[in-house]
């Protein structure tokens, strides 16, 4: 405890945490007309990670934001920092706010707050510390000292500190995202590790000042990078992790290494043991199965459409290791790596080899082996020999067993014989068409009277799809002619008909629409003048609705 305490009191001389006024500093960063589209300036924003033999590490963030406008005055009014208590201990440690005027106030940093983090449809314990800035004012600037000890992710649950050990014991990890919605004068971030456990590390995205030094038997690395602006962000841009600038170190060997643990972690834990009545519901499910792919896809389907994505488990298994099937079987409920668990308890009960892979959806995984993950998968190995991809989560009431809304984005398995980085495939156009066909007749007084039939393959099939699944069978109705009034506001609906929505096996979705659209064309004398629909862009409007 007094090595711990040692510890943390040299990281505040390091840091410079004793009272000091930065006046001349906020004055000189720059003011509303310098950065006219923003609403804070980070003056600086530094931290320093002291790294132990365990993995155990201690955190100090020191940071100064200077108000640009009132509505950085607001949003600055109130401090948060978000934890899970099961693998992270969290005190703000100083508050300082200093005035326009010169004046320096000092908060009581024992009034901070400590309440359950907002959540929805994940509930595992998360939390958040929080403190009152109060109202400011443009010019106001906050010092924020915040200490952090532990890691992201909760494992099992151990006596004191043990349970900030991340779940790979000696090893050490960092995402650093060298940008923020605010500019920032300066960002350091220093970490010192144990003599015996290099960092491998990479900047993406831009360039930083780098160093690295030997101090008191341990290494030290600095990386710093000045006056760093806000990446304007495009429609439908891809992920800013992707293209802004941050930083990946990890004092792991490499995703080989990764991999095995991954898999020996969870099958010491006995994640994917079945019962005898997950046994029973196996075979329930595969009778009358015809072949391999059969069985897999049953399987699948039933533990993406019958475990509901809820993270309401609680206990043993968090983070890296998987709850065990039985517990998410009794739950019928979890969320992506319990419905990934599920499945790969119930192949194992069928006779199959399968395992679970973590992956990144949203953004893509870079190769130094920090843990860039959010989503959890399931692959099974098949008669050819290869590890196939399996999605229980993104693929309900959906036709493929992969979402290929995921293509192209890398993944690592757990398996025995250890696996490296692998991206997955590319599905091909082909896999989601969408047809429509028309068949209408004019009138003489300018009605068009016609029928639309809308059916799709893929991830269209389950857009289509939607309409009907996602809502109550009494609003399936309104939900197709609302689809069709974006379309064309003065059709009216006469009917529709459509396959069963909830029957994905066996065919594809199939919707008829009959439709009525007065004074479609223009009555001249004896002439009608209209614009065909399929020259209209009335089709490609479709596309871009929930048709497709």
């Amino acid at each position: 405890m007094k090595k711990n305490l040692l510890l943390f009191l040299q990281l505040v001389f390091i840091t410079g945490i004793s009272a000091q006024p930065f006046g001349d500093l906020i004055n000189k960063a720059g003011n509303a007309k310098s950065y006219p589209n923003y609403d804070q300036l980070v003056i600086f924003d530094s931290t320093l990670v002291d790294m132990q033999e365990t993995g155990l590490t201690y955190v100090v963030n020191h940071t100064l934001t200077k108000v640009l406008n009132n509505h950085g005055a607001v949003d600055l009014g109130i401090v948060k920092y978000g934890y899970d208590p099961l693998s992270a201990f969290v005190e703000i440690r100083k508050a300082v706010i200093y005035k326009n005027d010169g004046q320096i106030i000092e908060l009581d940093v024992q009034k901070a707050m400590d309440y359950p983090a907002p959540a929805r449809a994940i509930y595992w314990g998360a939390r958040e510390k929080m403190l009152e800035i109060g109202k400011l004012e443009p010019g106001d600037a906050v010092e924020m000292i915040m200490f952090r000890k532990g890691f992201t992710y909760a494992l099992l649950a151990v006596d004191d500190d043990d349970k900030y050990i991340p779940p790979m014991k000696g090893q050490f990890y960092d995402i650093v995202e060298f940008f923020g919605s605010n500019p920032i004068k300066s960002k350091v971030y220093r970490v010192t590790v144990p003599k015996d456990k290099p960092l491998q590390y990479q900047f993406y995205n831009g360039e930083a000042q780098s160093s690295c030094w030997f101090e008191g038997g341990k290494i030290v690395y600095t990386f710093s990078k000045k006056d760093i602006l806000p990446l304007k962000t495009e429609p439908r841009m891809v992920a800013m992790v992707d293209v802004a600038p941050k930083l990946l170190v990890s004092t792991t060997d490499g995703w080989n290494q990764k991999s095995t643990w991954f898999y020996k972690v969870n099958e010491d834990f006995g994640s994917f043991t079945p019962d005898r009545e997950i046994k029973d519901k196996v075979n329930e499910i595969l009778r009358g199965a015809t072949n391999e792919m059969d069985s897999v896809a049953r399987l699948t389907h039933w533990c993406a459409d019958e475990v509901r994505y809820s993270g309401i488990s609680m206990g043993c298994g968090e983070g890296f290791t998987l709850h065990k099937g039985s517990m998410t079987f009794a739950d019928r409920c979890g969320v992506c790596k319990d419905k990934a668990g599920m499945l790969i308890t119930m192949l194992r009960a069928a006779g199959f080899q399968s395992y679970p892979a973590m992956t990144m959806a949203g953004s893509r995984i870079d190769y130094i082996p920090a843990d860039q993950f959010n989503h959890c998968v399931t692959v099974v190995k098949l008669r050819d020999g290869k590890y196939h991809l399996l999605d229980p989560t993104w693929v309900p009431f959906v036709r493929e067993l992969w979402s290929s809304a995921e293509q192209q984005q890398q993944y690592l398995m757990g398996v025995p014989e250890g696996a490296d980085l692998a991206t997955t495939p590319v599905s091909n156009p082909e896999n989601h068409y969408v047809k429509i066909d028309g068949v209408a007749r004019l009138q003489a007084n300018g009605t068009l009277n016609g029928r639309i039939t809308i059916t799709g393959e893929g991830q269209s099939d389950a857009a289509i799809r939607g309409l009907f699944k996602y809502s109550g069978r009494t609003t399936w109705y309104q939900n197709v002619e609302r689809e069709l009034l974006r379309v064309w506001p003065q059709a009216k609906i006469t009917q529709v008909k459509y396959t069963d929505p909830a029957d994905y096996l066996n065919y594809n979705i199939w919707v008829a629409i009959d439709y009525s659209i007065p004074e479609f064309a223009l009555v001249s004398g004896n002439k009608l003048m209209f614009t065909p629909l399929s020259a209209g862009g009335n089709f490609q409007a479709i596309s871009g609705s929930a048709f497709v």
